[in-house]
């Protein structure tokens, strides 16, 4: 069976999950290298100042401190992390505020019918500090983390229900997570120049209020095995998480996450890479380095969240660089999928698609202005890959 038919053979038969996982068995022996992307040139900019392939449009969703057209709730500053959780009818797409509590921090919902209209907006978190990026989990839930030195993750209930920090699952300075239904854990990523990678382990799937943090253990190398070692004191104080573990690997500047068919993704800022981890084999090697591209300079700089399609191409944000979404697909291609022009001071953030796969979210944290008061959301609509 190749790739593509063992992809459509796993999501069929995935309907008990909360969104479609990917599966991607021979996916990135590599770091990718530029090619044409499957959906061809970018075309001239459209009204929203953003290029995308033919056959693709963009809308505006919602803009930062103005109203969400079609609700009364007024849109949060900053987004950033984001994701879509389906709802029965329709779905929700979640996006943190990355700022403080005094601005607004925490994390909002807008809801779509199934025709993609908006019926409704509303706050599910409040009172939080700098809430980046974060992962959606199998049962429903969004959860928020906190960038900021001893930062916390946050449960939230998208379909209803209140906030609930979990402070098991570490106190550092979080950014994004992914849930692994396999192996019933969460990977966690951290935004440190020195930061670690790391997995939370529930005492029971499905409950976050309890379990064991561990450390990723490996080599100095870019490749090679790893193993995972319990952190003694989770609360981080007065050592910091990434400090009690001798052999824990360095990460420079983590950022978004991604799991798969038994592997996971995530990227770091400091050097502009991405990582994919077997989950099986118990192995780590680079996905995308921008040094080592060619021919011809690195498309991806800035590197920053990071989605996956259900054709198993890779989808990772841009803060700074040329402000792109790239798409990296399973044999090692990448690519420029959209660019946003005339927003050089901000960053791209949320990337996240529908169940149906047919729509894309994502957001520019600033905007035109520069200002963590101009953010605008997104949604890319067209003839994606499945």
């Amino acid at each position: 069976m190749d790739r593509r038919s063992l992809l459509r053979a796993t999501v069929a038969g995935a309907g008990g999950l909360a969104l479609p996982f990917t599966a991607w068995p021979a996916a990135y022996a590599a770091p990718a290298q530029n090619a044409t992307g499957p959906y061809g040139p970018l075309q001239a900019a459209d009204a929203n100042g953003i290029q995308l392939p033919a056959g693709f449009t963009s809308r505006v969703i919602a803009r930062s401190r103005q109203v969400v057209p079609g609700t009364s709730y007024v849109w949060h500053d900053a987004p950033d992390g984001g994701a879509v959780i389906p709802n029965g009818t329709g779905w929700v797409y979640v996006s943190n505020a990355e700022t403080t509590p005094a601005n607004g921090g925490g994390a909002s919902r807008i809801v779509f019918d199934a025709n993609g209209n908006v019926t409704a907006a509303s706050r599910i978190l409040s009172g939080t500090n700098n809430n980046c990026a974060g992962g959606k989990t199998p049962w429903n839930t969004w959860l928020s983390c906190e960038e900021i030195s001893l930062g916390r993750v946050w449960e939230t209930y998208p379909l209803g229900g209140t906030a609930v920090v979990r402070p098991a699952m570490g106190r550092f300075k979080h950014e994004a997570a992914a849930a692994d239904p396999v192996r019933k854990v969460v990977y966690l990523t951290e935004d440190e120049s020195d930061g670690r990678f790391y997995r939370f382990v529930p005492a029971t799937w499905g409950n976050l209020a309890t379990g064991t943090l561990q450390v990723f253990k490996a080599g100095t190398a870019t490749s090679g095995s790893f193993t995972w070692q319990t952190v003694p004191d989770p609360d981080g104080s007065p050592t910091a998480t990434r400090y009690q573990v001798a052999g824990s690997k360095v990460f420079n500047g983590g950022e978004g996450c991604h799991y798969a068919d038994d592997r996971v993704w995530f990227t770091t800022k400091g050097d502009n890479r991405v990582w994919q981890v077997n989950l099986t084999t118990n192995t780590y090697e680079l996905a995308y380095d921008a040094n080592l591209v060619s021919p011809g300079s690195a498309p991806l700089t800035g590197v920053d969240n990071v989605t996956g399609s259900s054709s198993g191409d890779l989808y990772v944000a841009e803060d700074g660089g040329t402000m792109d979404i790239c798409l990296i697909t399973p044999d090692d291609r990448i690519s420029v999928f959209l660019r946003v022009n005339g927003q050089s001071a901000s960053e791209l953030t949320g990337p996240a698609f529908t169940p149906a796969g047919n729509r894309l979210y994502f957001s520019s944290q600033r905007g035109t202005s520069g200002s963590s008061s101009g953010g605008i959301t997104y949604c890319v609509t067209g003839p994606f890959r499945t």
